[in-house]
C-alpha cells in the first residue's frame, strides 16, 4: 500500500514530468546561479553601508526606505535570475 506522499508524487510526475538537464545546461544555471548571488550581495554590501549611515545620523526614514529598498531588490534580482533559468532549461525543449 502507498502513501499519500508517494501517490501524491507520482500525480505530480504525470502532470509535469521531470526533465533531465544537460550538462552545458547545469553549466549555465550554476554560473548564472553564482552571478547573481554576488550581484546580491554587492548591493546588500552597499545598502547595508548606507543604512549605517543612516543610523549614525538618527534618520529613522532613510533606513526604513533602505530597507524596504534592499527587500525590493533581491526580490526583482531573484525574479531575473529565475527567469534565466528558465530559459536556459527552455533551450533543450526547443532543440
Amino acid at each position: 500500500m502507498k502513501t499519500s506522499y508517494e501517490l501524491a508524487m507520482e500525480r505530480l510526475s504525470k502532470a509535469a514530468p521531470t526533465t533531465k538537464l544537460t550538462e552545458e545546461q547545469k553549466q549555465v544555471i550554476a554560473e548564472l546561479e553564482s552571478k547573481y548571488a554576488a550581484k546580491i550581495a554587492e548591493r546588500e554590501l552597499f545598502i547595508k553601508d548606507q543604512i549605517v549611515k543612516a543610523v549614525d545620523r538618527g534618520d529613522d526614514a532613510a533606513m526604513e526606505q533602505l530597507e524596504r529598498e534592499l527587500t525590493s531588490d533581491r526580490k526583482s534580482l531573484r525574479a531575473e535570475l529565475e527567469e534565466k533559468k528558465e530559459k536556459a532549461r527552455a533551450e533543450r525543449e526547443a532543440k
